[in-house]
């Protein structure tokens, strides 16, 4: 069985070195025993440093992690190690939870290109020009902003919802690169773009991809929607980050470039150990920011809590279930990727 070095040293050989991963370890059994006093379970975006996925019950994208901290039923506590529209969204599937947020500056500057103020007044002045105006947000957006929304989407079922909605006219908020690649697949609707972008996904140019490309003849590469559209166009497929690592570990391919956070090569590289992962990948400065410090303070604390109120709470929930029913999907099918944490 590999051990915790095995696989931290896999991903940076300079950085985890065998003294700092056995400080790591003896912190990783302090938090293990916080989680059991508290009752709680932890929560890892795909994004995060590879010793968090290490202490996390569950990894995977934001929305279906939520929705798997759900179902246990029997914890009192949700420690989400992502940023704060994640555990936002955690609070509307468990409102009974406390929900924990490790680092209250781990935020999501493209959640921040919406605010709920600036969306009523768009979604005003847009229902004068178009009277069937539904509006489409991404899972990357704030309760509030939820909240205005007719549905909800995720990466991976953005297409899905966009052309079940019953209006030509959609509103897309927040991420125009997500918006331009539905409006591409749903040609029949007239998608409106939101002026937003994800910070980290729109530094990632073609010349990078081409690159590796030119250097690893038939690397399979595999783009986040979020990329810009010059960047989409050289994918082998566009994938959610659970996307990805269930098409490397299904694919024959033995070469992969994975073009989206950092955080999700490492991933790959821990969770596919027999192939081998290339990158064009930038880093989220918010991601980052919680650390084992932060999840062991949260933990003792019980810091920092994430709170709702009930009408935000109630509507940006019925957003988040009109995406099932337009998608003909349920809470429960949302699939996360294998990764099992050593106890």
């Amino acid at each position: 069985m590999e051990t915790l070095f095995d696989k931290l040293h896999r991903v940076d050989p300079e950085y985890y070195t065998e003294e700092y991963v056995a400080k790591l370890s003896a912190q990783l059994e302090r938090i293990r025993s916080l989680k059991r006093k508290r009752n709680a379970v932890l929560l890892a975006h795909n994004y995060q440093r590879p010793e968090i996925f290490e202490i996390a019950d569950f990894t995977g994208d934001s929305l279906g992690l939520s929705l798997e901290a759900g179902k246990v039923k029997s914890a009192d506590v949700i420690v989400f190690c992502g940023v704060h529209f994640m555990a936002e969204t955690a609070k509307i599937v468990s409102p009974d939870k406390t929900v924990l947020l490790p680092h209250l500056g781990a935020g999501c500057a493209l959640a921040d290109t919406a605010n709920a103020v600036d969306l009523e007044q768009r979604i005003t002045e847009l229902k004068k020009q178009f009277s069937d105006l539904q509006t489409v947000c991404y899972v990357n957006t704030t309760a509030d902003v939820k909240a205005l929304c007719d549905a909800c989407c995720t990466s991976s079922n953005a297409v899905s919802v966009v052309k079940a909605m019953p209006a030509k006219n959609v509103l897309f908020v927040p991420d125009q690169n997500l918006a331009r690649h539905v409006a591409l697949h749903v040609p029949d609707k007239n998608v409106i773009a939101w002026d937003g972008y994800c910070y980290v996904h729109h530094q990632i140019t073609p010349e990078s991809v081409e690159s590796i490309r030119k250097q690893v003849p038939g690397i399979k590469v595999l783009v986040h929607p979020e990329c810009r559209d010059d960047v989409l166009k050289l994918a082998d497929a566009a994938l959610s980050t659970s996307g990805m690592i269930e098409y490397a570990q299904a694919s024959d391919a033995q070469q992969f470039l994975a073009v989206t956070e950092c955080g999700l090569s490492d991933m790959l590289q821990i969770n596919v150990p027999e192939k081998q992962f290339f990158r064009a990948c930038k880093i989220c400065r918010f991601m980052k920011m919680i650390s084992l410090d932060d999840v062991e303070a949260s933990l003792e604390k019980m810091q920092f809590e994430i709170t709702l109120s009930d009408e935000v709470r109630l509507k940006a929930q019925r957003s988040l279930d009109r995406m099932f029913e337009l998608t003909g999907g349920a809470r429960d099918n949302l699939k996360l990727p294998a990764y099992v944490a050593d106890e």
